[in-house]
């Protein structure tokens, strides 16, 4: 896929990537590894404060915490962005990890999982697709209601 196709997709879905947050640890916000890109952890970091906290089933519901995990993947993408040079490299998205910070038994993880994952497909179409896992979890960096990593293929420049 162009990196214009990328962009037009991105603009037609009305999202402008941000600058990429900053690392808030002693941590890489992404690292390249032969054909592999590997983005940290996305929070859904809006400006320079966390969007969307509490936890899916409390203070968040499904709905909110799907728009969360969107926010996650264009916050993960404006580092992808920067890897891929431009997404001239981009290769495709291999894998997607989402961790949601739900109430005790929460079991709906892979509704919340696909805004990030029905975001990928509506900006990269067959390149946005990935093997995933989605697992809830007893809390977040942050609060945060959503974490996702993403792993992409780069391709040689």
């Amino acid at each position: 896929m162009k990196s214009s196709e990328i962009l037009s997709n991105l603009a037609s879905a009305g999202v402008e990537l941000p600058s990429p947050p900053e690392a808030k640890g002693n941590y890489l916000p992404y690292s390249i590894a032969g054909d592999l890109v590997y983005v940290s952890g996305s929070l859904p970091i809006s400006g320079s404060a966390v969007a969307y906290t509490g936890k899916v089933g409390a203070e968040q519901t499904i709905d909110s915490a799907y728009v969360a995990a969107k926010l996650c993947v264009i916050n993960a993408l404006a580092h992808l962005r920067i890897a891929t040079e431009n997404f001239e490299r981009f290769g495709g998205i291999v894998h997607v990890a989402g961790f949601v910070n739900g109430v005790d038994g929460f079991a709906e993880s892979p509704k919340v999982v696909n805004g990030a994952s029905d975001f990928l497909v509506q900006v990269f179409a067959e390149a946005g697709k990935h093997s995933r896992v989605a697992v809830s979890v007893n809390g977040l960096p942050l609060d945060a209601t959503v974490e996702i990593q993403i792993i992409a293929r780069i391709n040689p420049a």
